[in-house]
């Protein structure tokens, strides 16, 4: 039962990743950022969570 819960919660964060995305790419435009929805961000956010989605944002304003 545990191991089946860990791969839903893990499944279902992939699942969250690209909406997480969609929504900061639509309140972003005013700041004039953007962060591609790829398989390489998805990941990103899918196993970092949090962590994750501000190093691409701190990424974005960097390097973009």
């Amino acid at each position: 039962m545990f191991v089946l819960k860990n791969v839903i919660n893990f499944l279902k964060s992939f699942v969250v990743a690209p909406f997480i995305l969609y929504v900061f790419n639509l309140m972003a435009v005013g700041l004039d950022l953007f962060i591609p929805i790829n398989v390489f961000t998805v990941v990103i956010v899918g196993l970092l969570k949090i962590p994750g989605f501000i190093m691409l944002i701190i990424f974005s304003i960097f390097i973009f």
